[in-house]
């Protein structure tokens, strides 16, 4: 058995100890959890349906709590961890019509009938990362309980306060004990449990795309379900043609909301050459102008980087020498302060513009026309996000067909509605959450033929 104590990353101060499972506890949570599931995969898909609609309505009621145990925790802005909130109330009530439209199929078969049913997998492993706790979080419990399953969920060490709340909500709601479990843990040894456990039937990371692989590795040996949402490195890709202003002007939120700690930051610019330098001038005035403060404060559109250690990380991207453009302002004093900062980099090499670098650093590269944008682009192992900015409905089309990503916005930097399909391409994923298919990867088809001929 272990403690550890959460710091603020406004203050640098303690906030809270908070208990590490072990694997005996982990392995009794995971069996507490597989004895629930024979009881909820049972309930009828009208009392399963309003139970989840209860949860919704529960969350709501507590959105400000919610919100401002997120900006104590994760130093998320007031404003996005409303959002968060809202987000986990706004996926429970979504998936809370699913339990009653789990519908099979009848397939014409000679001398009799072929009939499918849509059956839960058991106990699902959900595992979090640290920079978005709520929605990430659910993202899996909430399609997941729907198709009557059951969870164990195991938050980020940094961050494990609103998962914890989120949990305590469920009971709250009618929720039966044991059918959603929070076990805060490293993941190491919780993590790794899930992986390994055989009553654990799926597991659902988000998070890096090394730790991805090992999991990936380890589940091979139970083919066990895995659904995996890891990097990115995503594309902000902008035509001579299109409104540049508004372009400019919705870059830095794109790139630096979260204090660029989001796999969805379109982390590359690449501009049209003949737009370079009237883009280049408008982005450093709204870069200039974004607020990077009290992550508490209505105002605030950034605050700063989860820990000391993701602010040495970041920092390595910038040694002395490195091709700055310029930069955005941050506050003196306590805090893991990280400045908004662009980078220009002679080409497509620059380490700082091909690795996930995951803090509020974006680089910006020329490219001449479609096919060279549409090569750029492509040059990277992540495909998860990015955005396209034309008047030319035809090009944008045509480019948003070629590029090589799950989840496109044409004139917008919007990456995650939870009615659409989640998801990445190459190494920044497998499987796909949200929308209505989701229930699908938290599901076995059954088959059953009838004789009809007898």
């Amino acid at each position: 058995m272990s403690n550890y104590t959460i710091i603020s990353p406004v203050t640098e101060k303690p906030v809270q100890d908070i208990h590490l499972a072990d694997v005996t506890e982990t392995d009794a949570i995971i069996l507490k959890a597989a004895h629930a599931f024979e009881s909820w995969r049972k309930v009828n898909p009208g009392d399963r349906a309003r139970i989840l609609r209860a949860f919704a309505s529960l969350v709501d009621s507590h959105i400000e709590e919610l919100a401002q145990l997120e900006v104590l925790n994760s130093g998320h802005t007031i404003g996005n961890a409303r959002w968060e909130a809202g987000n986990v109330r706004d996926v429970l009530n979504y998936y809370s019509a699913a339990p009653e439209r789990l519908f099979g199929r009848q397939i014409p078969v000679p001398n009799g009938i072929d009939i499918t049913f849509k059956e839960p997998l058991g106990v699902i492993g959900i595992i979090v990362p640290w920079n978005f706790p709520m929605p990430i979080a659910g993202w899996g419990f909430g399609p997941a309980l729907a198709a009557g399953n059951t969870v164990v969920l195991k938050p980020a060490e940094l961050t494990p306060l609103t998962a914890i709340r989120l949990g305590e909500l469920a009971l709250q709601a009618g929720i039966p004990e044991g059918v959603f479990n929070v076990i805060p843990g490293k993941g190491s040894v919780v993590g790794d449990r899930f992986v390994t456990h055989p009553l654990v039937r799926k597991i659902v990371f988000t998070g890096s795309t090394g730790v991805g692989k090992q999991i990936m590795r380890g589940c091979a040996d139970q083919v066990k379900r895995l659904t995996l949402e890891l990097g990115g490195k995503s594309a902000n890709i902008i035509f001579a043609d299109a409104d540049i202003e508004k372009a400019a002007a919705g870059a830095p939120g794109a790139v630096f909301d979260n204090a660029g700690q989001d796999c969805c930051a379109r982390s590359r610019i690449l501009i049209q050459r003949s737009a370079y330098d009237k883009f280049m001038e408008l982005f450093e005035v709204a870069v200039k102008k974004f607020r990077v403060e009290d992550p508490s404060l209505d105002t605030a559109e950034m605050g700063p980087l989860i820990s000391s250690t993701q602010y040495a990380r970041v920092s390595e991207f910038l040694p002395e020498g490195t091709p700055i453009a310029f930069q955005g302002s941050k506050p003196t004093g306590p805090g893991y302060w990280f400045a908004p900062t662009v980078l220009a980099p002679k080409d497509s090499k620059d380490r700082a513009y091909r690795e996930e670098i995951f803090g509020p650093v974006v680089s910006v590269l020329p490219f001449e026309d479609e096919a060279d944008a549409i090569r750029i682009a492509n040059d990277s192992e992540y495909g998860l996000s990015g955005s396209i900015w034309s008047r030319d409905l035809a090009r944008a089309v045509r480019v948003s067909r070629a590029v090589e990503a799950g989840n496109l916005s044409v004139n917008s930097n919007s990456s995650v509605r939870y009615w659409t399909p989640f998801g990445g391409y190459k190494q920044s994923g497998l499987g796909r959450e949200l929308g209505p298919d989701a229930l699908d990867a938290f599901t076995e088809t059954k088959n059953v033929f009838f004789d009809t001929q007898g």
